[in-house]
Parts: C-alpha cells; sequence; structure tokens
C-alpha cells in the first residue's frame, strides 16, 4: 500500500537536452525549497538516497547526458526503480526545445555544443535529442521553453513545484492513436473513436485537432458534451484522493485511429476543463509530436524574448 503524502520523499529527476533550461528549472526548484544536486551520475543516485537517511527537503536531480555513465536505459531503469520503492514520490521532469531555437541559442551565445565540441552545433543538438527521445516519451512532466523567457520558464515551475514545496500532483493528458498502440504509464484511458471523425470531411483532413476548425466539428457531435461532463466529474472526482494517497503524477489518455483529430481536441477540451478547476496540466500529444507539432502551436500569445543558455 502506499504511504500517505506526507510521509513520502519527493525526488524530482530534472533532464533535457543542453540549452533548454535545464540549470534555471534545477535552480528554480531550489528557489522552492528543494535540496538540488546537478550533474549527477545516475550510479550515485541509488547511494545518495539510501546512505544519507531520511531526507528534510524534497530533492531534485540534474541528469547532463555528458555525465560519464548516462544512457536513457539507465536513467529509465533509475526512474522505475526509484518509484516502486514505498516511501519515494518521484517524477521525471524533461525540459524540451525545438532543435531549430537550440541552434539559435548556440549562435547566438557562441558556445560549443557539448557532443559536437569541434564541429557545428546542430549536429550536437541532433544527437543528443535522439538520444534523449525515449526519455522525453516517459516524462511525467514535458515543459517546452522553444517560445519562454526565463521567466516564463520559472513561472511554469511555480505552477507545478512552486506550492507547498513540490507536493503538488502532477497532471497530465495525451492524445494517440490506438494503431501505434497506448502510451506506456497511463493510470486511465479513454476511447474517443465513437465521435465523428473529421478525417472524413475534405476540408479537414489535413488539419489537427490545435485547429478551431476541427475542435468545433468534434464538439458538434451531441455525445461529445456528455463526454467531456462525465469524464471531468470522473477526474475532479478521483484526483483530490489520489493527491490524498500521495500519488506524484496521474497521466489521462485519450485515444482514436490516428491521434490527429478527435483525441486532440478532447484533450485539450480536458486540459481546459481540469485547469479552471485549479488543477496544473501537462499535455502531450503523442502522434502530433512524431510530426514536429505539440500543444504549444495552439498558443495565440506572442512572447517577447526567448530563454537563455
Amino acid at each position: 500500500m502506499r504511504q500517505p503524502a506526507s510521509t513520502n520523499q519527493r525526488v524530482v529527476l530534472v533532464t533535457g537536452p543542453s540549452g533548454a533550461g535545464r540549470s534555471t528549472a534545477i535552480d528554480s526548484l531550489e528557489d522552492f525549497g528543494f535540496e538540488s544536486i546537478d550533474n549527477i551520475p545516475l550510479s550515485l543516485i541509488p547511494r545518495l538516497i539510501d546512505g544519507v537517511g531520511p531526507l528534510l527537503r524534497p530533492l531534485a536531480l540534474g541528469i547532463d547526458v555528458r555525465n560519464r555513465d548516462f544512457s536513457a536505459t539507465g536513467l529509465l531503469d533509475l526512474y522505475h526503480l526509484l518509484g516502486e520503492r514505498p516511501g519515494i514520490a518521484v517524477d521525471l521532469l524533461y525540459i524540451d526545445c525545438s532543435a531549430e531555437v537550440l541552434t539559435r541559442r548556440y549562435s547566438e551565445t557562441r558556445r560549443r555544443h557539448p557532443l559536437a565540441p569541434d564541429a557545428s552545433p546542430s549536429s550536437g543538438i541532433a544527437r543528443e535529442l535522439e538520444l534523449l527521445g525515449d526519455v522525453r516519451s516517459r516524462a511525467d512532466i514535458l515543459i517546452d521553453t522553444s517560445d519562454l523567457t526565463v521567466h516564463d520558464l520559472r513561472r511554469e515551475m511555480k505552477g507545478w513545484f512552486g506550492q507547498t514545496t513540490g507536493q503538488r500532483m502532477a497532471v497530465s493528458l495525451h492524445s494517440f492513436s490506438f494503431k501505434r498502440g497506448t502510451p506506456p504509464g497511463l493510470d486511465t484511458t479513454y476511447d474517443v473513436r465513437f465521435l465523428r471523425n473529421p478525417h472524413w470531411d475534405p476540408s479537414l483532413r489535413a488539419m489537427t485537432g490545435l485547429d478551431e476548425a476541427v475542435a468545433s466539428y468534434v464538439a458538434a457531435d451531441p455525445r461529445h458534451a456528455g463526454l467531456v461532463s462525465r469524464v471531468a466529474d470522473y477526474l475532479l472526482f478521483v484526483l483530490p484522493a489520489y493527491v490524498e494517497e500521495g500519488k506524484a503524477h496521474f497521466s489521462v489518455g485519450f485515444g482514436c485511429t490516428g491521434g490527429q483529430h478527435r483525441s486532440v481536441a478532447v484533450t485539450q477540451t480536458m486540459a481546459a476543463t481540469l485547469a479552471h478547476a485549479g488543477w496544473q496540466v501537462s499535455i502531450r500529444h503523442r502522434e502530433l509530436e512524431r510530426r514536429g507539432l505539440s500543444a504549444a502551436d495552439a498558443r495565440q500569445t506572442d512572447k517577447a524574448g526567448r530563454l537563455g543558455q
């Protein structure tokens, strides 16, 4: 049985590509009361947690691909190992950024990329993003800094970790295609293939659920309102109970045939509903991410400035 939240040791593993803002994220966690250690080898983390006895503060550990024993498999194995330990509540936080923006940041600062010190930064960036692909797909919380300033990222971090010294539960919503299988780690899954499919409307086929025309088309299905209402009622009922149980994160999946239209639109609607109720929600659109798109593409605001190194 999971121990009560008050006895759980919070551990946040922070990783992501170089230049995305991982150091800023770790500094923010330290400001929120975490004990933070950056660039720690994976092999030392179990001994760190076992060797010092109960920690008085939540722990933030920065994981860098430059560490001598780093591997994506090793990091995910560690994540699962910690998650199975009684009294440990672990989150995998991935600070993301597009390759284009990372290349621009390295160009502006004239820094060498750690994985390509004697070549162009773009080659190192491509290598690092490929290396971290599996880690990114398994992250509990993903923050894309492509359009964020340093201050924006700190606000994002505060939303996730700033209250009650990092004890807020992370809620993530995922859209996906059943043809590619269900994403691992979901706590509950909803099949929305019964809603009418925009794919059969030639004017909507090339669009996604992030487009207003597609969202309106899906919402016009008479069954849509009942689906949203019932799912929202269920989630708003169980989420506080999982917080009391000490659960660190809760993942919800919405699947359709192609993962492009209905599941995306319903995920966006449900995220807005939960956010309005006061929950901090992250969004993952798996099939759109495969095409280089994300929930960030739905933003209408024009942010000034960009996140620094």
